[in-house]
């Protein structure tokens, strides 16, 4: 399905553009790659990105630059844990654009999953006020992470219920075209927990776990307002390769 139809079966004052981008690596992937375990060293308390993980952010900045996107996005919404906010200011956020820069706001619950690893666990958010200073952490109540258990892991079930009241709170803002910069759990369960009516090979597909610096693009369509049936728009891109898939969650290039 090329844009022009998308845009005639979803009319723009009942549907959002989402772009879903999971952080660049961090050094707990790295350690977490060649033993699990490693993932619950105190070493690893809210992970920055990896070497790779900065160029992975320079590629991904470069094809949103190239590809227009950065001058369609109206927000941004980011995940308050240190990697992901370094990933969203530097692909969304950097003035080396030269172009109009779309606000950034940090929101607890599109975080990755909650308890046990510290590499889950954020700062204060007076210490995140002074290395993102154009980020805005309006929305988030307490300074001190009290979400974060060192004893209790959040459920999948958990995760997906939250991500389902995060999409909820998605479709009050005004703005239509949002990137959201999240984590790979907090994403997949997500997903997963949408309703999508499509041959199961092919909701495989949508709903499996994002690569590092994965961006996905969909279209969200209220049902309850258009005589169409309820659709989400996906493509699949790792750093600009985009792969196109039709569905309940349908192509939108």
């Amino acid at each position: 399905m090329d844009a022009t139809t998308a845009q005639f079966q979803c009319p723009l004052g009942h549907s959002k553009i989402l772009h879903l981008l999971r952080h660049a690596q961090g050094i707990h992937n790295v350690a977490g790659e060649k033993d699990h375990s490693a993932l619950l060293s105190p070493e690893f308390f809210d992970a920055p990105l990896s070497p790779l993980g900065c160029q992975q952010v320079t590629n991904l900045r470069n094809y949103v630059l190239a590809s227009g996107l950065l001058k369609r996005i109206d927000l941004v919404i980011t995940s308050p844990l240190l990697r992901s906010m370094q990933t969203a200011v530097e692909i969304f956020g950097s003035e080396e654009s030269g172009l109009e820069r779309p606000p950034i706001v940090a929101i607890e619950l599109c975080r990755e999953r909650l308890g046990v690893h510290p590499c889950d666990k954020r700062r204060t958010i007076c210490q995140y006020r002074n290395l993102f200073p154009e980020i805005d952490f309006s929305w988030i109540e307490s300074d001190d992470d009290i979400l974060w258990k060192a004893d209790v892991r959040e459920t999948s079930e958990e995760i997906a219920a939250r991500g389902l009241k995060f999409m909820n709170w998605l479709w009050t803002r005004q703005e239509r075209e949002i990137a959201v910069v999240s984590h790979s759990k907090f994403l997949l369960y997500t997903l997963s927990a949408l309703p999508i009516d499509c041959h199961p090979s092919l909701r495989s597909e949508i709903c499996k776990q994002f690569e590092n610096c994965e961006l996905r693009s969909l279209m969200m369509v209220d049902k309850r307002m258009v005589a169409v049936t309820n659709k989400y728009l996906p493509v699949s891109s790792e750093e600009g390769n985009i792969r196109k898939h039709e569905s309940q969650l349908q192509a939108y290039p």
